[in-house]
């Protein structure tokens, strides 16, 4: 075990993989010489060569459309997006290249398609977005968003080994904002199965990402008051861990379901679709979410931080189901 920041198990998984298997490769804008916009892969150029660490030029849905070729003929490309924002200008070679290839000729495309989202870092509304949700509805993507160090180095060696194209989110916020002890060397998380970070009777967040720090604290202090809570990280939202999630609520009967994405068209509309179609008898509340509003990413900080999920937000939420 060694300690290491979220992002530093990000880097750390990228070179294990490169160094265990010489068909994984990384390309995306200023990845090389300069190390990345976040310094993810700094020092790579010099260890791997400029073959395996590919400099591109500014045009996404050309890198990303190269890194699928490449991963037709066996190679397991990791496209590095600056900002997740841009991955937008790929969307086309993602929805209907990528994640329909096997489906219609029987060809896998191992590519994993990563960048960092989210905001807190005031860097407005072209640089902080949390676009989940498009890619969920996609089938033949795999969504995987870690909340952890630990979880983003194994989560993102599975996204590696997938034989499917993997879109893995970092949240940006979390790269050194958070340290904890990670496995050395080989470590694999599941894609697809949730974790629980706080065990509970009384109400269930359902969670992921950064998010799911901020349920931890509302958990913890609604503890101090009393009241039980359970946290479910799901980790990835495709493939989704539905037996953990309805296990919670089948045993809290109260759930709140919290994410940044803004709240219109979220994931949370799902999590809260499928606990309502296949948990309903057992609800005692209905089923409640907290997401950023319905607003472009503001630059100003004070603007930001009031349109994003929160401690507060969530912990006046959760004392509203307890009390119901």
């Amino acid at each position: 075990m060694a300690q290491m920041t979220y992002l530093q198990a990000i880097s750390d998984a990228l070179r294990y993989e490169m160094r265990r298997d010489s068909n994984v490769f990384v390309l995306g804008e200023d990845i090389g010489a300069f190390g990345g916009a976040f310094k993810i892969t700094q020092g790579f150029i010099d260890e791997f060569g400029a073959e395996r660490v590919i400099d591109t030029p500014i045009s996404e849905s050309g890198f990303v459309g190269a890194a699928c070729a490449a991963a037709t003929t066996g190679f397991r490309p990791v496209v590095e997006f600056q900002f997740i924002d841009f991955i937008a200008c790929a969307f086309d070679q993602i929805v209907n290249f990528a994640a329909k290839c096997y489906y219609r000729w029987g060809i896998a495309v191992p590519v994993v398609f990563r960048g960092p989202t989210g905001g807190g870092i005031h860097a407005g509304p072209y640089h902080s977005q949390n676009p989940e949700a498009w890619f969920t509805h996609v089938p033949g993507l795999k969504v995987v968003l870690p909340a952890t160090a630990k979880d983003a180095k194994g989560l993102l060696i599975a996204a590696i080994r997938d034989n499917n194209p993997v879109v893995y989110m970092e949240n940006k916020f979390l790269y050194r904002h958070y340290k904890e002890d990670v496995p050395e060397g080989e470590y694999t998380v599941p894609i697809g199965v949730a974790a629980l970070r706080t065990m509970g009777d009384d109400l269930s967040i359902i969670s992921y990402g950064a998010t799911v720090h901020l349920c931890v604290e509302v958990a913890r202090t609604l503890e101090r008051e009393g009241a039980s809570v359970e946290v479910v990280d799901l980790r990835s939202l495709v493939p989704l861990d539905r037996e953990t999630v309805l296990a919670s609520v089948r045993k809290t009967g109260k759930v709140l379901v919290a994410h940044e994405a803004n709240i219109t068209g979220g994931f949370g509309g799902e999590i809260a679709a499928i606990i309502a179609q296949d948990a309903f008898e057992y609800l005692d509340a209905p089923v409640m979410r907290i997401a950023s509003l319905d607003v472009p990413v503001p630059f100003s900080p004070p603007l930001e931080m009031a349109m994003l999920p929160s401690v507060d937000k969530i912990l006046a939420a959760a004392r509203q189901l307890l009390a119901y």
